[in-house]
């Protein structure tokens, strides 16, 4: 959408990747997110196992011309071919590190160089299993409903989550740390929407309210006994 005009632009179709770089079946979207270091870059992800980086300086604003064809592309290693994982949630750092969250799976935390390229499906096996891993996060459950993920403090220096059992999840971005365990909703949290300017963390899920968090409380509450279940 450019808000200068009314109507809305199609820029292209996003649909499975192939070893030729062409196919037929669309995926459906869940998350689109601009890179801050650089707004000409967005990443999409959805219905598969990638988040597909495009820059929008290579599509007409017709959409007479234009091709599926990422700039880039990022997943696990081990998700690859993995029809029962989807994407959720997407979000960039002021330094273009990307966070991805997956249905049934995990959080995961790539560097702008573990990218695979416009298509990973060319890539020999052997040669994708020599890129780096991603920082992973473990802990929270994302399997009930579509929810989010972001950075959090001033220096993005922590990550957090919703889950499908109400609560929040926060973890030191640096190493995958679990830090803190809040109670969102009573039943699932899905959104997080940390303030721009101030460290504020806005939350929501099933419950029909918006809530707010600051870091304000003087006593650290441990996390429960049960964290591991």
């Amino acid at each position: 959408f450019d808000l200068r005009c009314p109507p809305a632009t199609k820029l292209f179709t996003c649909s499975l990747l192939t070893e030729n770089g062409h196919s037929n079946r669309n995926i459906q979207l869940n998350a689109i997110v601009i890179d801050p270091h650089n707004p000409n870059h967005f990443t999409v992800a959805g219905f598969d196992e990638y988040a597909r980086v495009y820059d929008v300086r290579n599509y007409q604003c017709d959409a007479s011309s234009n091709r599926d064809r990422p700039l880039d592309t990022f997943s696990p290693n081990h998700l690859i071919g993995n029809d029962n994982v989807h994407i959720t949630g997407l979000a960039y750092s002021n330094m273009s590190e990307l966070l991805v969250s997956y249905n049934d799976e995990l959080v995961y935390l790539f560097q702008k160089d573990m990218g695979m390229g416009p298509n990973p499906k060319s890539i020999p096996a052997e040669k994708l299993q020599e890129l780096d891993h991603p920082q992973a996060y473990i802990g929270h459950r994302n399997s009930q409903t579509v929810k989010g993920v972001s950075f959090f403090g001033p220096n993005d220096e922590y990550v957090i989550s919703g889950s499908d059992c109400g609560h929040i999840f926060m973890w030191r971005k640096k190493g995958g740390e679990l830090l803190r365990i809040m109670l969102g909703d009573m039943h699932i949290v899905n959104c997080l929407e940390p303030h721009p300017c101030m460290t504020v963390l806005a939350t929501s899920g099933i419950e029909k309210n918006v809530k707010l968090w600051s870091p304000i409380a003087r006593d650290i509450i441990p996390l429960p006994d049960n964290v591991k279940e």
